[in-house]
Formats: C-alpha cells, structure tokens, sequence
C-alpha cells in the first residue's frame, strides 16, 4: 500500500484515520471497530464489504 495514498484515506463512516495491516490486507478504523478489505491493491472502502473487529484487535490496534 502506497503510504501517499494511505494519507489520503480516512474511514467513511467516521471520516477517521485507517491503519494498514500488511498481514491481512485490510484498512483498519479502530473508530469504526472496522477493518477494509484491500483487493489486488485496492481499497474497498464499503461498510458493507467491511468485517467487525473484535475486541482483542480493538486493543492490540490502541497498543503504542
């Protein structure tokens, strides 16, 4: 991911800031309790193509 493109992304729900997760492919919004897919390098950024973040990764997101 592109960390010029990541800059100009935010959560469309919450209009916040999203976290890349190389692991998983994935935008996080911890705000949301979101997580985006990234397909073939694209963000998709629809809440309803969006996963519910549980709890455990709620906190490991907050973690300095």
């Amino acid at each position: 991911m592109d960390t010029r493109l990541l800059e100009l992304l935010v959560c469309p729900v919450t209009k916040g800031p999203l976290n890349y997760k190389h692991d998983s492919q994935e935008l996080v919004s911890l705000s949301a309790r979101l997580a985006y897919p990234v397909r073939d390098g694209i963000p998709v950024l629809l809440e309803s193509e969006a996963r519910a973040l549980t709890d455990a990764e709620i906190e490991e997101g907050r973690k300095p």
